[in-house]
């Protein structure tokens, strides 16, 4: 047992490594983050999504926006697509490669960022809402594992994690959507000495 709790500490640290010494990962960081500052500056939203252990990531981020991260400031208009009644709804009636698009149909306008969270980038939902966000004027943002899989290449901004498990990607995924809401509030509202 020790040695499974063991390698669990020791691939997770291995896959942080391996994400900080990529090339340029901070500076595409660092991009998505300007351009969420500049969506909300221009009276923008942010519409974020994903699959089961994404989706509460997605609904973390969004909460994270919408409330407060590291100090109080106002709130930010980010909106997780994570209501079971419009997902029964739309599954129901058109399938449950739609139920992420239907709301990035109904909720979004040119300017906005679609942020889209998948640990494989071939969940069909989600290649369909970021396809849709697309074409709808909004900024687009992967944060996917592995390669990518099918959305590699296909979005404005993408962040890879080296991982070949989900839990893996999904521990960097949480760090890479805190590092983005405090560079963020940093970017609107400037440093504070306030911290939670």
């Amino acid at each position: 047992m020790r040695e499974l709790i063991q390698d669990g500490f020791t691939t997770a640290g291995r896959t942080l490594r391996a994400f900080v010494q990529a090339d340029d990962n901070f500076g595409r960081i660092e991009a998505v983050a300007r351009a969420l500052a500049a969506c909300f500056q221009a009276g923008g939203k942010v519409i974020v999504f994903g699959n089961g252990g994404s989706l509460c990531d997605a609904t973390h981020f969004a909460e994270e926006l919408t409330g407060r991260y590291r100090q109080d400031r106002p709130a930010l208009p980010a909106i997780a697509l994570n209501d079971p009644a419009h997902i029964s709804c739309v599954a129901n009636d058109y399938g449950f490669e739609y139920i992420f698009s239907r709301g990035v149909e109904a909720l979004t306008r040119p300017g906005d960022v679609a942020v889209g969270l998948s640990t494989s980038g071939n969940s069909s939902n989600v290649i369909a809402a970021l396809k849709t966000a697309r074409d709808r004027g909004c900024r687009t943002v992967a944060i996917l594992g592995g390669e990518g899989g099918l959305l590699a290449g296909t979005c404005d901004f993408e962040l890879l994690v080296p991982a070949d498990t989900s839990d893996r990607v999904q521990e960097l995924h949480i760090i890479i959507l805190h590092i983005l809401v405090h560079c963020v509030e940093i970017l609107l509202f400037g440093e504070s000495e306030e911290g939670s």
